[in-house]
This record gives structure tokens, sequence and C-alpha cells, in this order.
């Protein structure tokens, strides 16, 4: 009996982690905030249309101290069998290949991380 309630709470506890939400976050510098925007608009309405679950948004720093004014953009997933179905999509798909080339001339990437929901 006590092995059958261990390994229902261990599948539970498994469950909770494979349902943590991932969060990418990439900082940017940008002379063009504007058109950075835009262009992430265009990119993630072209996401949605192939059916990817990412969220995409772009968040500016205010009290940052010497970061204030930094950019970042946060891309949210469900989970990380999200972030997996995203990478490969943005690595095979040849107009998110192309988009991806017309950030590049708007942007440099200064940092790109990813994080893991804790959850209790």
């Amino acid at each position: 009996m006590r092995l059958k309630v261990l390994v229902v709470l261990l599948a539970s506890v498994l469950a909770v982690t494979a349902q943590a939400a991932t969060l990418r976050v990439v900082g940017v510098k940008t002379s063009d905030a504007a058109a950075y925007v835009q262009a992430i608009g265009k990119g993630s309405a072209l996401l949605k249309s192939k059916g990817s679950p990412a969220v995409v948004r772009v968040w500016r720093a205010q009290y940052a101290g010497d970061k204030a004014g930094s950019i970042v953009v946060s891309v949210e997933f469900p989970d990380l069998a999200a972030l997996a179905k995203y990478n490969e999509l943005m690595a095979t798909d040849s107009e998110l290949k192309s988009w991806l080339q017309g950030l590049d001339k708007l942007r440099t990437v200064e940092s790109d991380s990813i994080y893991q929901e804790l959850k209790p």
C-alpha cells in the first residue's frame, strides 16, 4: 500500500513538472525600438499562423540600474516540449528563417536564457 501511495505521489510530482511553463528571455540592443517591436509583432503573428503556442512580448527595463532602457523579448511556452518544437520550427521553416534574418538587421543579441517555472 505504501509503495502504491509513493508511486502515485511521484507520478503527480512528475506530471506537475512536465507542465511547468518555460520562458525564453532574449536581451537585445537596438537603435530603433519601434521598428524592432513592429518586426517582433509580425514574427509573433507568423508563429501563431504556424500553430506555435509561443507568447511573445517585448519589454523595456525601467528601474534596472545601469540596465535601464534595455530591451528584452520574452517567449513563453506551456512546457519544455513546446520549446523543443519551436526550436525545430525555427530551424526548418523558410518563412521563420527569413524573419529571423530580418531581425538580425535591427538588433544585436546580448543574452539568451531559458527559465523554467517553479511550482509548489
